[in-house]
């Protein structure tokens, strides 16, 4: 991987490591109006566990280099199923914040994929 290349999925996936590590804190100590969301979408009362896990998988992946791919590829799971589940249930507005972070885990993935020489 060419310097540059390097650089750039090192810094974005230090900032994406964070924002999974905030979204794995909020996941595992939920709030009052978060439990309500799960509950609306029909998710069972312990799933918000199973996010804070998959959360901080996918942050702890991303920050060591070689297994980054798959922290950025777990990581998309993960917001395309948060993204699909607010525009399922119409709610577009929160479905924003997914999309752009599913975006930026691609990008992640494409920085990191391996190069042919």
């Amino acid at each position: 991987m060419n310097t540059t290349r390097h650089r750039a999925a090192a810094g974005l996936g230090l900032l994406l490591a964070a924002f999974f590590l905030f979204g794995a804190w909020g996941n595992l100590f939920l709030s009052a109006e978060n439990e309500a969301a799960y509950a609306r979408w029909g998710y069972p009362g312990w799933f918000h566990y199973l996010t804070a896990a998959l959360e901080l998988s996918a942050a702890l992946l991303i920050l060591y280099s070689p297994s980054r791919i798959y922290g950025a590829a777990l990581g998309a799971c993960v917001m395309a199923a948060a993204a699909l589940t607010t525009l399922g249930h119409g709610e577009y507005a929160h479905g924003v914040a997914p999309l752009v972070v599913l975006a930026v885990a691609l990008i992640l993935l494409a920085l990191s994929w391996p190069q042919k020489t």
